[in-house]
């Protein structure tokens, strides 16, 4: 019996950290840096899901360097309720950030707000990119991503850093 619950909480763990971030260093530092009171997204994940709206709550000047394509700009720290599309409480809503600890903030206000299936986008624009996803700005497509600062842009291995 010893050996079976051993197994179950073993699997259990993987289930839940595998494919979720590449980088073992960054998946340790979401681990601690987010609080995870709100559903999770993977990139893995967010990239099928067609029919859901993509909230961006990263601040104006890194969302016009480059953002997840059809996202709306709703930011953080001026972060309003009245900022958000006209939609069924009901719509699948991913919000992202850069590494998703904006994001999940805004994602609490959001279910507390009575909006019923949110979820953060796990490791942020940064992990997107990382897995090779595409961002855009006002000119289509791009590989600049606003990186937030020297510290943070340590977690973004790919496209091209701006600052």
């Amino acid at each position: 019996m010893k050996y079976i619950i051993a197994l179950i909480f073993l699997i259990f763990v993987v289930s839940n950290c595998t494919g979720q971030v590449k980088s073992g260093t960054y998946r340790t530092m979401l681990k601690k840096l987010l609080s995870h009171t709100v559903p999770e997204t993977t990139v893995e994940e967010a990239k099928f899901k067609k029919e859901a709206v993509f909230l961006d709550a990263r601040e104006p000047k890194e969302y016009a360097v480059s953002h997840i394509e059809g996202s709306t700009h709703v930011g953080y720290d001026h972060f309003d309720l009245s900022k958000i599309p006209v939609m069924p409480k009901d719509t699948p809503i991913i919000v992202y950030c850069s590494v998703g600890y904006r994001s999940e903030k805004v994602a609490e206000q959001l279910i507390a707000a009575g909006y019923s299936k949110v979820s953060n986008l796990y490791g942020g624009i940064f992990e997107w990119v990382n897995e090779e996803q595409p961002v855009y700005d006002t000119q289509g497509q791009t590989s600049k991503v606003h990186a937030y600062n020297k510290a943070w842009g340590v977690w973004l291995n790919k496209g091209k850093k701006v600052y």
